[in-house]
């Protein structure tokens, strides 16, 4: 179908089981992402982004998880895909970062055997010429230094931020359409960060993938993402465009999370904005808004914010959609107010 994006997420529930009551921890999240775009996913930890990333990738079905709604890739239903589909998909049209590369790999086996293996499971035909030229072009690719030489090392002789480009190749090794990336840039430092970033950018630009990137980190964001899906207790509360995202935001929790980063253009020298108290259970949300009993404009003006469980609707005749009970107008003053400073 022309113009259909390649990723469409719709209405996906997902909990999990356990002694204590079912963890609803992905409640009616939809989105859509094209070939060639990138959407970042961004909330504080337990909000649902994770759960998200693990559902398209199929990496649900075991356990006690119960998932219900669509994930279409190209048009067919992940969710209703058999396992034996999901091994055809599963690193190969949809390939995974993960945010610890030194857990993803194993210790006992070189990198280039590990990034082999990743072609192989694919490619089973392929020779072993083959495979070797594969991997040395793919670690050449991500700016791994002397790839002839580092394909027979170990992880533990990689710097965190090499080990994150291993990890890197091997979600790449067979050009993948949908790239997920969970948090791919923690724990290394700022200018580690940046080259990653760029390197997932250039070979986005040279495949046409999509990328869904997830992070808690607004900078990458900004400096990644075409669209923004803000994420809290598992439900979608913000989704826009980057740009309207950072010069107009629209829901308080979205507010908070900018507030408590500070600009580079900020010379205050005064204490960071935290959005006060913690996430809610995810086995016992609060009642209406599940952000209410932290949010400095509960039940302004009226709003049914502590009874009513807000939908998400689009902000006047912006590109906005927004999860909140305060009438559009309230929150694109806020918005504007808080970007002024």
């Amino acid at each position: 179908m022309a113009g259909a994006p390649l990723l469409q997420v719709d209405d996906l529930h997902v909990s999990f089981h356990t002694p204590d009551g079912d963890v609803r921890a992905v409640n009616g999240v939809s989105f859509t992402v094209e070939a060639g775009k990138t959407l970042g996913i961004v909330g504080e930890s337990g909000s649902g982004k994770s759960v998200t990333a693990s559902s398209i990738m199929g990496l649900n079905r075991i356990g006690t998880a119960t998932s219900t709604g669509r994930i279409l890739f190209d048009g067919e239903d992940l969710l209703a895909a058999d396992d034996e589909a999901m091994r055809r998909h599963r690193g190969n049209d949809i390939a995974m970062v993960f945010q610890d590369p030194l857990s993803a790999l194993n210790p006992y086996y070189t990198v280039g055997d590990q990034i082999g293996e990743a072609y192989l499971v694919h490619h089973p035909k392929a020779k072993g010429t083959e495979v070797r030229e594969r991997v040395l072009d793919i670690m050449n690719k991500v700016g791994i230094p002397n790839p002839t030489k580092r394909v027979e090392e170990y992880p533990h002789q990689f710097s965190g931020g090499m080990r994150q480009r291993i990890v890197i190749a091997i979600a790449l090794i067979n050009n993948p359409r949908l790239l997920i990336a969970d948090e791919p840039t923690t724990a290394l430092d700022v200018t580690v960060q940046a080259q990653i970033l760029d390197l997932m950018q250039t070979l986005q630009s040279e495949n046409g993938s999509a990328i869904v990137l997830i992070t808690h980190d607004l900078g990458v964001v900004a400096e990644t993402s075409d669209e923004v899906l803000v994420m809290y207790a598992g439900s979608a509360v913000e989704q826009t465009d980057v740009h309207s995202l950072f010069n107009t935001p629209m829901h308080p929790y979205t507010l908070g999370l900018l507030g408590s980063v500070r600009s580079l253009d900020d010379d205050s020298r005064g204490q960071l904005r935290a959005i006060p108290g913690l996430p809610p259970s995810l086995i016992k949300p609060p009642s209406g808004c599940a952000f209410h009993p932290r949010c400095a404009f509960s039940g302004e003006g009226g709003a049914p914010c502590t009874t009513e469980f807000p939908q998400l609707l689009r902000v006047g005749s912006t590109s906005t959609f927004s999860r909140c009970h305060l009438p559009d107008e309230t929150r694109m003053h806020l918005g504007a107010q808080a970007v002024e400073g």
